[in-house]
């Protein structure tokens, strides 16, 4: 065998370009891959659900904070609306100390109304706590008002004369701008009136107001359709004619109503009314007038009456006012029954 025909192992590698280049290109490409690699490591499998979940506890995370928000405002408003309850509840009539004699002060403005702070409930509970009170030497009846319900006054009037009977204590009235038709009724029960010389007293009668429209309903062509079942049910209708059995009807109770009021002021006043034909007609006068009347006593102020007439300065107030609670608790009750406040309107009102 011919040895010079035999290959002899080379200590240099073979070359082979294609394998070169495809090395090369690997060998170029090495640090890619790496960092290719190397994001892959990071983006471990099962990484979009751990993001998913991730968004979804932080929705639900925010929702409960919402939650928790919402609750904290609605527990907020439990405990402001709990504590106007609490408030309502625990309001009364001032309180005194009993060892201190004092004048007691009961306070009847504005319109006299049910529901109004001049009403027979306010007054009356205000009234009994100041006869109550031992050290309450007297009670004052500060008054400014142009009267209202007569069946609001009567029920005042009703309760200081039997007060004043039970506890023997004085009540004095003590008139500021207005003392008249239903405040002068209430007024009347009192031992003495004390007015100022410009104050408006008086106004001794009842009156029914209202509207009618039925001629300016035939005018412009409209049909009042009022169905009733009882032939005096329509009465007083402001859109229905007046019959005259219906008027002589409210004449009567008027009148009636009227003789009540004359004769609360003739039980209070006694012999000191020098009574005219006027007197009784609905006029009012002057608080000089008043006097020289014999519908009031003297000229005089609170504190004058406190000073000179019950002999003690100190006064303390009884009145018994509407708070801020049953103001909120009238606008929401306005709110929901104001239909049936608008029909009760359309019925003239005694005053």
């Amino acid at each position: 065998m011919n040895d010079s025909n035999r290959t002899e192992p080379s200590d240099t590698p073979d070359f082979n370009p294609d394998r070169a280049s495809a090395l090369g290109g690997r060998a170029q490409t090495a640090p890619e891959n790496i960092a290719s690699r190397s994001a892959g490591a990071d983006l471990a499998p099962g990484w979009e659900r751990a993001t998913l979940e991730k968004l979804a506890f932080a929705a639900l995370n925010e929702q409960k904070a919402t939650r928790r928000w919402k609750t904290f405002v609605r527990l907020s408003w439990l405990a402001f609306f709990v504590f106007l309850v609490w408030f309502a509840l625990s309001r009364g009539a001032a309180t005194s100390n009993v060892s201190v004699p004092h004048t007691a002060v009961v306070e009847i403005k504005g319109e006299i109304a049910d529901g109004a702070d001049a009403s027979a409930e306010f007054v009356n509970a205000a009234l009994r706590a100041a006869f109550e009170d031992e050290g309450a030497k007297a009670v004052v009846l500060l008054i400014n008002s142009p009267g209202g319900s007569p069946v609001q006054a009567g029920m005042m009037n009703d309760e200081i004369v039997r007060l004043k009977a039970k506890h023997n204590k004085p009540v004095y009235a003590v008139v500021g701008e207005t003392c008249a038709s239903a405040a002068y009724y209430i007024a009347a029960s009192a031992d003495k009136i004390f007015v100022d010389k410009a104050s408006i007293v008086g106004s001794i009668g009842v009156l029914m107001d209202g509207f009618g429209f039925t001629g300016l309903m035939e005018k412009l062509g409209v049909d009042r359709r009022l169905m009733t079942a009882g032939e005096n049910k329509g009465f007083l209708d402001p859109f229905s004619p007046q019959t005259e059995q219906q008027r002589a009807y409210a004449q009567t109770m008027l009148n009636q109503i009227h003789q009540q009021f004359i004769t609360a002021v003739k039980n209070g006043r006694g012999k000191r009314l020098k009574e005219t034909p006027e007197m009784f007609s609905g006029l009012f006068w002057t608080g000089q007038q008043a006097v020289e009347l014999g519908l009031a006593d003297q000229l005089g102020t609170l504190d004058y009456v406190a000073r000179e007439v019950v002999k003690t300065e100190e006064i303390i107030d009884y009145t018994r006012r509407e708070n801020v609670a049953e103001r909120l608790a009238k606008k929401f009750g306005a709110a929901i029954g104001a239909g049936a406040i608008r029909t009760l309107k359309t019925i003239p009102a005694i005053h």
